[in-house]
């Protein structure tokens, strides 16, 4: 273990990093802070958590690739939404510092979510107080992002280069707080890379003849096109490569109970080999014959 801040993130594979892949789980914390003060059935809102996900990857670090997970669930704040993203309706005063509501904010699960999945309950029963967010954001939030930015950076800076991999998990089927139609059942993975604009198109396509090989189904950039983990870090013109992978909860989880599902241990591997298949990609790649 490289780095462990408690109930905010850890980093694993700093020391035995080879190569430079970065992979990083921002959703599969399941530390909830005793501040939340949410008013929802706790049952409900672990529904959120993409729960296992950074477990499923944790094959990558003996490969030479770092890993980093937080430790909060993004319910309470979400690292992977700009610190813009909340709708000021959900606060109850000004905020410090100017908001810019997504898509995302509108369907209450921005950067302090408001509701909860998968019916879209309300998660308060009061408004969120300014102060209370911009915590969030300084203690978690923030740190998380940084980490990030700071292991891309440091790969970039001794390679030329760097490989980002956005680590997600979703649900068989689209919920009411999804923007597909409520019941829209889901392919085994969605790989994610902003219509081409964070990552070369040989990274998302080693990905995608990787499990299509496996005998997975496999959808690009629907519905999913990589959020803002991906947006801020994917800068292909300048060799940062950023790429999301959803892979569905049916694969390897009971989504009722989060408890591991038989196909659990399968999957790991599967993604324990998809790492070494990346890493034979940067290596290539790192040799000047592809992005």
């Amino acid at each position: 273990m490289s780095l462990h801040i408690p109930g905010v993130l850890t980093v694993e594979g700093t020391a035995t990093q080879s190569v430079p892949l970065v992979l990083d789980s921002p959703h599969s914390g399941t530390v909830y802070p005793e501040d939340f003060g949410h008013a929802a059935d706790p049952t409900l809102l672990r529904h959120a958590e993409d729960t296992h996900v950074h477990d499923l990857w944790s094959g990558a670090v003996p490969t030479g690739a770092v890993l980093l997970h937080a430790h909060f669930p993004r319910s309470y704040v979400d690292a992977n939404r700009a610190p813009d993203d909340m709708d000021p309706n959900a606060l109850s005063g000004p905020y410090p510092d100017p908001l810019n509501p997504s898509v995302k904010s509108t369907l209450g699960i921005g950067l302090c979510w408001t509701r909860v999945p998968p019916g879209g309950e309300p998660l308060y029963t009061r408004p969120l107080t300014p102060d209370e967010v911009h915590a969030r954001v300084t203690r978690y939030h923030r740190p998380y992002q940084s980490q990030l930015r700071t292991l891309l950076d440091a790969a970039h800076d001794r390679w030329g280069a760097v490989w980002h991999v956005n680590c997600h998990s979703m649900q068989e089927v689209a919920s009411a707080m999804s923007t597909q139609a409520r019941g829209t059942p889901r392919p085994d993975f969605v790989l994610g890379d902003r219509d081409g604009a964070a990552c070369a198109p040989a990274f998302t396509k080693a990905v995608e003849d990787f499990l299509t090989g496996r005998g997975y189904s496999v959808a690009i950039n629907d519905p999913y096109k990589g959020m803002e983990l991906v947006r801020a870090n994917g800068d292909p013109a300048n060799n940062r490569h950023s790429m999301q992978i959803e892979v569905n909860r049916k694969l390897y989880m009971d989504e009722s109970t989060r408890e591991p599902n038989t196909g659990y241990a399968a999957l790991q591997a599967t993604f324990t080999d998809l790492a070494q298949h990346l890493v034979r990609h940067v290596e290539t790649a790192l040799e000047g014959h592809t992005a």
